[in-house]
């Protein structure tokens, strides 16, 4: 199954290689934040650990929420 990424008015297919990296990532960061706010992990392992995962998944959306911290 292909997904549809809408970029400057023009669709764009996502390989099922880009969306598995894609739903990996955000799975993985989501139990990350989930640790970080329960205090397992500080705010300085969480963003460590995001710098890894993006250079590990290269998701495409992934980026977008990477510099978004929670307060």
């Amino acid at each position: 199954m292909n997904a549809m990424l809408l970029t400057d008015l023009e669709v764009t297919g996502m390989s099922e290689d880009q969306f598995r990296n894609e739903t990996l990532y955000q799975t993985t960061m989501s139990l990350a934040r989930t640790m970080l706010e329960k205090g397992v992990i500080s705010e300085e392992d969480y963003n460590e650990f995001d710098t890894n995962m993006l250079e590990k998944y290269q998701p495409i959306f992934g980026t977008l929420f990477s510099d978004i911290h929670l307060n």
